[in-house]
């Protein structure tokens, strides 16, 4: 467990209830700001909290388009204590292949670019954004991804780009998370600056 996020992992379990029983927590940023990496160590230091991706929920036609696809399948179910179904799209295949079982666990995180999005933030217990310029976290996509999946960053930046100029979810962040050399520093976000 990364031991500098046991004081956020407090913080976050003495949180009302956001969905139904659930604390659901959201993790944003620019694609390759090291969203996964993080939402993963958390949910460790959370006791092995379950993470929904949002890759999971896009497709290749819907980059962005997937808020009622997530309330209909993640949402309503665990607003009302139920278990979880949603779809699993796979990104060579281009179609849904899988189902998930999310149980309404008591802290749930969600993340991916776009999940602290308009659509679900009445329905989070908090919103964390990762903060690493833009042009730092495509450069890390591009690195991360190779050079098969050029032509998908040519697209999938100016995409970027408008969704978060249409539906910004920084200002919203509870919280800012700065990766460090070893391990993260977690600050204020500007939700809750005076």
């Amino acid at each position: 467990m990364d031991l500098d996020l046991a004081p956020l992992a407090a913080r976050l379990r003495a949180l009302p209830p956001s969905c139904g029983p659930v604390r659901l927590i959201a993790v944003d940023g620019h694609a390759g700001s090291g969203k996964s990496t993080f939402a993963g160590r958390l949910a460790d230091a959370l006791g092995g909290a379950p993470v929904v991706h949002t890759d999971d929920l896009a497709t290749h036609e819907e980059l962005f388009a997937w808020s009622e696809r997530f309330a209909a399948q993640v949402l309503g179910p665990l607003s009302r204590g139920e278990t979880a179904r949603y779809g699993v799209y796979d990104w060579v295949r281009g179609q849904f292949t899988e189902e998930r079982a999310l149980a309404p666990a008591p802290l749930v995180l969600i993340e991916g670019v776009g999940a602290g999005r308009r659509a679900l933030r009445p329905s989070l217990a908090c919103l964390l954004w990762m903060e690493l310029a833009s042009e730092h976290s495509w450069e890390r996509g591009q690195l991360r991804d190779g050079p098969g999946l050029s032509a998908f960053w040519s697209g999938w930046i100016p995409a970027e780009r408008a969704h978060f100029k249409a539906d910004p979810s920084r200002p919203y962040a509870d919280f800012l998370v700065h990766q460090e050399q070893k391990g993260y520093e977690v600050l204020v976000g500007p939700s809750a600056a005076p």
